[in-house]
C-alpha cells in the first residue's frame, strides 16, 4: 500500500470521514528527523494494509491542517479513529 497524501483540500474527507484509523505524519521535506521517520512509515503502511490507512501531511504546503490541530513541531504522528485524534508522537526518538 502506498502511503497516501494528505491536504488541507483532502484532510476532512479522506483521514477524519475514514471508516478506518487513519495514521498521519506530519512533516517537511527539510526536516532532517522527519526523513528518519518516513521509512517507518512507509513500512506501517505495508505491515497494517486493509486495517490501517497511512499518509502524510506537508506542513509547509499544508499550513491550514497542521495548524487546525495543533502541530507545532515536526514530525508529529497522530492516529485518528471515526474523526477522532487517539493517539500523538511528537518527534523522533
Amino acid at each position: 500500500m502506498d502511503v497516501a497524501r494528505f491536504t488541507d483540500q483532502n484532510f476532512n474527507e479522506e483521514v477524519l470521514k475514514s471508516e478506518m484509523p487513519v495514521l498521519v505524519d506530519f512533516y517537511a521535506d527539510w526536516c532532517g528527523p522527519c526523513r528518519l521517520v518516513s521509512p517507518i512509515i512507509e513500512e506501517l503502511a505495508k505491515t497494517y494494509e486493509g486495517k490501517i490507512a497511512v499518509g502524510k501531511v506537508d506542513v509547509d504546503a499544508n499550513s491550514k491542517v497542521a495548524g487546525d490541530y495543533g502541530v507545532m513541531s515536526i514530525p508529529t504522528v497522530i492516529l485518528y479513529e471515526k474523526g477522532k485524534e487517539v493517539a500523538r508522537q511528537v518527534g523522533f526518538g
